[in-house]
């Protein structure tokens, strides 16, 4: 088959050349077109009920990370000129487009009784700007003795304060979020510098928005990288310019396939796909370099160029092709999570592995038919005499060293064991940043001043029209126990929900004195409620705690991003005081939000990510299958590509690196990738066994050195070319870039001396079992 394939390629060379080009410029157009993703990234699948319950949350009451944040602190929060400038910091900003509403302490509102036409008019506390201390002092001891906005948009003990940026849904989740942003950010820090004051940003827009133009800025400095470091590795094997832009020319075609095909189905560019373009560069190198090496080394024998391109591939086709199905199936079994974020990164990357294969396999033997012969200089590397010095000792250790080769891996085993076993399963919402990043530091300065700013959301069903209201407005006390339960964890915010502001609206309707800012009685609801009527401006205070039928309410608070750990610990305790004071067969009361949506998918994630792990390793044992039938065989032959695995999770664990999503695809994506020494191995060893008729031995050693040259090139090429992403940002990736180049430098290690070893003891039991 692989001989027609050949003979195909070379014959009809001009019509692969037309179809490449055009279906390159095809994708390069769609690719220009590429985005980003404005949106949350969806990791847990529509069916689960988490998802579910946050789903029925945002449409009843729209989206709840839509807030950005910017607080600061000052001894003198009611300076006179610091507040005019505030006032007009919060007026333009509440003039720019797509923001749907602003507080800050510059437009603080108080409602006046109007007991004529019985309803609340709503008045802003300092009307015009002030223009004199004396005002302003005034204006300072109303806001102090509202108390609905005491530790929410102020901090009276630490001198702090906020102000709280709502974004529309519809620039929220789009292109316009970054100018926005971006417009904010330069109003404020004119303000900050005229004013001399530090301010902090934070609010999921914030944060989300940030985190999207790292991946962008980073995306184009791997690919840089990737270019590099692969350009300069290939020149010092090959000592040729032609053969190195042969090489990274072609992989970046794939590059342009990959983003071409992430538009067509629909896709953006997200923390995960903004990594594919990179990664295929690193791993479609070693396509090339195994084409070209073996392409060189039949020139080498004969001189013959239209007989080694054919050898080429012939020889190696079988090889390349299992080897880039395995690297393949490690990114498509993602698509088994059913999380759209790890599906798409999983589809994409898989496709693209495969077309880059076949760009490497068409266009590199097309490209040497029209290149001269190489000079002498350029075959040189294919007789490098470290690496040949190299071989030599592991074809030594391997026919005369097996037990100690399986002793120092039983002892590797053993303590990756124990490294597995100090390995902590946690993630954050922005554990991925480093201590000093800004957005880390702001989020921990609205953390320690406000209790954080992550939503956390508590909806209530009371399973009635007004259930709200009715039976004397039992819900409402009933809201007001659950709330004083809350205050006992210092991770939440002060509540917002429609106890507070019918706290706000008493407090209103006693005159304004702090003291009666709670929840009035039943006569007393009674009085006030003739005051909240349809139409009235205080009725715009229950609105965004209501739904249409008053069946349904929400307790809002913001949190620290304390964890995944540490949040099912809070729910595991908040879920049975819930169900104590909302009895489950009169209310239906969801615990939701960004927040906790975000960090119990920590936990699917690692679920499914193990079975994806499980269903690599079964698929991959199947396409070993394509090589031999041995069930011992392809067993063992899995060893190689699973102890690496093992030793990363142990270092993992002495290193204090968290199992999280963006560590734990390390274990899919190496396993895979791990997987193609072992196959461009067994495939020599077959045809040395089964095609050339050699002893098991012999077999094993022209198998070493028919195939080690090439597998220490690329596992130089995979080291290098994932290290690249330890420059990220972004602990998560920069922690996946140095695992993974670990892995697969062990696995090399592996495919070389353990498998060979473990053929060997396979042989010499078959050979003693026929001799019993």
């Amino acid at each position: 088959m692989w001989n027609t394939i050949a003979k195909l390629i070379i014959q009809y060379r001009i019509l692969w050349i037309g179809i490449i080009l055009s279906s390159t410029v095809f994708t390069g157009f769609e690719a220009s077109k590429i985005e980003l993703s404005y949106e949350i990234a969806r990791i847990l699948p529509a069916y689960d009920p988490i998802e579910k319950e946050y789903q029925d949350f945002r449409k009843t009451f729209g989206e709840d990370g839509s807030i950005m944040v910017i607080g600061w602190q000052s001894p003198k929060l009611f300076e006179l000129e610091k507040y005019q400038n505030l006032v007009k910091l919060t007026e333009d900003i509440k003039q720019l487009d797509g923001i749907k509403n602003i507080i800050s302490i510059a437009n603080l509102y108080e409602l006046k009784r109007n007991d004529v036409l019985k309803k609340f008019e709503v008045v802003p506390i300092h009307g015009n700007t002030p223009i004199s201390q004396v005002q302003l002092d005034s204006i300072q001891q109303k806001v102090l003795a509202l108390k609905f906005y005491d530790g929410k948009v102020i901090n009276q003990e630490s001198n702090t304060a906020l102000m709280a940026i709502t974004f529309n849904e519809k620039t929220l989740n789009s292109v316009n979020r970054i100018a926005i942003v971006n417009q904010i950010k330069k109003l404020a820090t004119d303000y900050s510098i005229k004013n001399q004051t530090e301010l902090h940003f934070s609010g999921m827009p914030f944060i989300r928005t940030a985190t999207m133009l790292k991946v962008s800025k980073e995306m184009k400095l791997f690919m840089g990288l990737a270019i590099l470091i692969t350009g300069l590795i290939l020149w010092f094997f090959f000592r040729s310019v032609r053969f190195t832009l042969l090489s990274i020319f072609v992989v970046l075609i794939g590059v342009i396939f990959s983003l071409g095909t992430l538009q067509l189905l629909g896709y953006k560019i997200t923390i995960l796909t903004g990594l594919i373009p990179p990664l295929l560069i690193v791993i479609g190198i070693p396509n090339a370099v195994f084409l070209i090496n073996k392409y060189q080394a039949e020139l080498i024998q004969h001189g013959n160029k239209e007989l080694a391109l054919n050898n080429m591939i012939t020889g190696i086709g079988l090889s390349t092709f299992l080897a880039n199905v395995t690297t393949a199936i490690g990114f498509g079994v993602f698509y088994f999570t059913n999380s759209s974020l790890l599906v798409e990164f999983g589809v994409i990357a898989a496709l693209n592995v495969m077309i880059t294969y076949l760009l490497c396999i068409l266009l590199i033997p097309i490209a040497l038919f029209y290149m001269g012969l190489p000079k002498a200089r350029h075959l040189k590397h294919l007789e490098v005499k470290w690496i040949n010095n190299f071989l030599a000792k592991i074809n030594y250790l391997v026919h005369h060293q097996r037990k100690a080769i399986y002793s120092v891996v039983f002892i590797v085993v053993l303590i990756s064991a124990y490294g597995i076993t100090k390995v902590q399963v946690i993630g954050y919402v922005v554990d991925d940043l480093p201590k000093n990043d800004p957005i880390y530091t702001d989020l921990r300065f609205f953390e320690k001043n406000f209790n954080g700013v992550l939503p956390f959301e508590i909806m209530i069903d009371t399973k009635k029209p007004n259930g709200v209201f009715a039976n004397q407005a039992r819900t409402l006390y009933k809201i007001k126990a659950l709330q004083n339960k809350m205050r006992a964890y210092k991770e939440f915010s002060k509540p917002l929900s429609i106890v507070e502001a019918t706290r706000f609206l008493y407090q209103s309707y006693r005159g304004g004195d702090a003291k009666y800012f709670v929840l009035p009685n039943v006569l007393e609801l009674a009085k006030l409620t003739e005051y909240v009527q349809n139409g009235s401006a205080s009725s715009k205070q229950f609105k965004s705690f209501l739904n249409e039928d008053k069946s349904v309410t929400r307790i809002s608070f913001q949190m620290a991003d304390v964890g995944s750990v540490r949040i099912k610990e809070l729910i595991d305790e908040i879920r049975p005081q819930v169900d104590e004071i909302f009895d489950p067969k009169e209310y239906k009361v969801s615990l939701t939000g960004h927040s906790l949506v975000f960090l119990k998918s920590n936990d699917y994630l690692l679920a499914n990510l193990y079975e994806s792990l499980l269903i690599a390793i079964g698929l991959i044992a199947i396409v070993g299958m394509a090589l031999f039938r041995s069930i011992p065989v392809i067993i063992l032959s899995k060893l190689p590509c699973l102890i690496p695995l093992a030793l990363t999770a142990g270092l993992m664990g002495f290193w204090d690196i968290h199992f999280k999503p963006s560590t734990i695809l390390v274990f899919s994506i190496t396993f895979g990738i791990a997987s193609d020494g072992t196959v461009y191995f067994l495939t020599r060893y077959r045809q040395e066994l089964y095609e050339r008729g050699h002893s098991v031995s012999q077999a094993i050693t022209n198998s070493i050195f028919g195939t080690g040259l090439s597998m220490v090139y690329t596992a130089i090429i995979l080291f290098c070319g994932f290290s690249i992403f330890a420059v990220s940002s972004f602990g998560g990736t920069a922690a996946m870039g140095v695992m993974v180049s670990i892995t697969l430098l062990v696995a090399m290690v592996t495919n070389l001396i353990l498998l060979p070893s473990l053929l060997l003891t396979i042989a010499d039991y078959q050979q003693k079992k026929k001799t019993v």
